[in-house]
């Protein structure tokens, strides 16, 4: 009874994907991305806005932290985006036996590595948070924040693997529950901790930490019930050549794109840090922001993968242009009407985040609306950037994945502190986000005549 049950929904999500027109299509998949990462960006915010009250030192040991949460999450990345996108193709093509083998694959090793890494930055976790540009004032701040994220690491990696391979799945709305629960979590621990039992900063991290592990079970759930696609039990684990080669392929650019993020948080928080906590903390409070916001874009671009991936592994090749273009409709709608209102608000918005002091709301307001000035850019280059991901091109993948991060926003940061100083950190975000779309402009060429000539053969052989 249960193999057919899932058969039936194997094949249902295979007409969704394959049959249903694209722009009505791309919003049921990417629609509970949207919600789970827009939910997930207010819960960062919550965080910061109650970390907030309790002055600008703690405010500047999140945006510390930041750079610790991207380093996780580059390797839950690598690990899920490279299964997810192989897994896709896999759906495409009716190999569900290898997508469960690949699932199982990239869920264990993720887990195993990450625990080892938790450790030895647990240990060294005082020279660590200076490393990421903690000053004198807010080092312990960031000491009692990291040593719960770094408790809760595993879980943290988990949920990010297990949400990818559900994804890859169509299956967008089980992720998206999974995520919301711990954001809901995060909401109420947070007050709780910090207010009532005083816990201070160390009270935002250790909510932070159970929302992490309560979402693990959530997302855990439907590959415990059989209610997924495929299966991760044990048996299905399978640390084969082939199957790490495949993570790799499209897990390296990932792993490297967050990892750059990281770095250039890092390089950001010691170039703001040079100017005073102040400055740190409006560019932590930005940061938050514009994650809000580009959350949107980027869960219609994540959407948009598995759609692309089941239509490459199933031959539709004229069906994968059609996604891209809603996709791209969609972004350019969404980034219109978000940025514009957010380049409005954002002295108010910012301001929620400090009772006093005027050089965060004004540092960080123009940062906020630089951004929303070239939002679509950077909307459009993830989109571009996942269609790489989702039919198996590693090249252009890092390409795209490194464009923001390391071939542009690191030498503009180096270039534009030294040359104009605090006012060249307000705008280095924002024009490397014009840059990275120069780049990828020729590359979506590229591909897509690529896809225009599959498309031609596959008709004049039919």
């Amino acid at each position: 009874m249960s193999d057919n049950r899932t058969n039936a929904a194997r094949e249902k999500r295979y007409r969704l994907m394959l049959e249903e027109p694209v722009f009505k299509v791309v919003p049921i998949i990417a629609l509970p991305m949207v919600i789970s990462m827009l939910i997930d960006s207010f819960y960062n915010l919550a965080d910061t806005y109650f970390v907030s009250t309790l002055g600008t030192y703690a405010t500047a040991a999140v945006g510390v932290n930041n750079s610790l949460m991207f380093m996780l999450r580059a390797v839950g990345m690598g690990f899920g985006i490279g299964a997810s996108s192989y897994m896709s193709r896999l759906f495409g093509a009716k190999n569900y036996d290898k997508a469960s083998r690949t699932a199982a694959t990239a869920f264990y090793s993720s887990m195993i590595f990450v625990s080892v890494v938790a450790v030895i930055m647990f240990i060294f976790r005082r020279d660590f948070v200076r490393m990421l540009g903690a000053t004198e004032n807010s080092a312990q701040y960031s000491i009692d924040y990291a040593t719960f994220i770094l408790a809760s690491a595993p879980f943290t990696i988990g949920n990010t693997v297990l949400s990818q391979t559900l994804r890859s799945e169509g299956s967008t709305t089980y992720s998206m529950i999974g995520l919301v629960s711990g954001c809901v979590v995060n909401l109420v621990l947070d007050p709780i901790f910090i207010f009532l039992f005083h816990w201070g900063v160390a009270g935002a991290a250790a909510a932070t930490g159970i929302s992490k592990v309560v979402s693990f079970i959530v997302l855990l759930y439907p590959y415990m019930k059989g209610n997924s696609l495929i299966s991760i039990a044990p048996k299905h684990f399978e640390p084969s050549r082939e199957i790490y080669s495949e993570i790799a392929r499209m897990g390296i650019p990932s792993f490297l794109r967050t990892t750059l993020m990281s770095f250039t948080s890092v390089l950001t928080n010691q170039y703001a840090g040079s100017y005073g906590d102040s400055v740190l903390a409006a560019v932590s409070v930005s940061n938050r922001c514009m994650m809000f916001l580009g959350s949107m874009v980027m869960g219609f671009g994540q959407g948009f993968q598995p759609i692309a991936g089941y239509c490459w592994g199933a031959g539709k090749y004229k069906r994968v242009r059609h996604a891209f273009w809603a996709t791209t409709a969609y972004g350019a709608l969404i980034s219109l009407i978000m940025g514009s209102l957010l380049f409005i608000a954002a002295p108010a918005v910012v301001g929620l985040f400090t009772t006093s002091d005027q050089m965060i709301i004004d540092t960080g307001s123009y940062m906020v609306r630089l951004q929303c000035v070239v939002l679509f850019a950077h909307c459009w280059v993830m989109i571009i950037n996942g269609l790489y991901q989702a039919i198996g091109r590693p090249v252009g993948a890092t390409i795209l994945g490194l464009s923001r991060q390391c071939i542009f926003l690191i030498p503009l940061m180096i270039i534009l502190n030294r040359t104009m100083g605090v006012e060249g950190l307000k705008i280095a975000q924002a024009s490397a986000d014009v840059c990275s779309l120069v780049l990828a402009v020729p590359m979506l060429i590229i591909i897509m005549r690529e896809i225009n000539q599959r498309a031609k053969l596959q008709e004049a052989d039919s």
